[in-house]
């Protein structure tokens, strides 16, 4: 029977790590998890209890590219008239 790989406690982040790094509150980190915007696992021993969130380095990859800016797309130059020229 192969092994499983067991997950390691240094590729998961809490909320509070997490908000840390970007800056922001904590409570705003469990927001984006309670809203589904952020995957997370509930790590409790207790089932009921307060829950203990663990977000995996995968869902943090996920949640920044898809909160990243895009680039602005270029405005389009209108043709200017000169006499009866058209420039682009």
């Amino acid at each position: 029977m192969p092994r499983v790989a067991l997950p390691n406690a240094r590729n998961y982040l809490t909320p509070p790590q997490y908000a840390a790094q970007l800056g922001v509150d904590p409570e705003k980190v469990l927001r984006w998890i309670k809203n589904g915007e952020l995957k997370a696992f509930d790590a409790a021993t207790r089932r009921g209890g307060r829950p203990r969130w663990r977000i995996p380095a995968w869902a943090i990859t996920d949640f920044e590219q898809k909160r990243g800016t895009q680039p602005a797309p270029r405005p389009r130059r209108r043709p200017v008239a000169v006499g009866r020229v058209w420039f682009p």
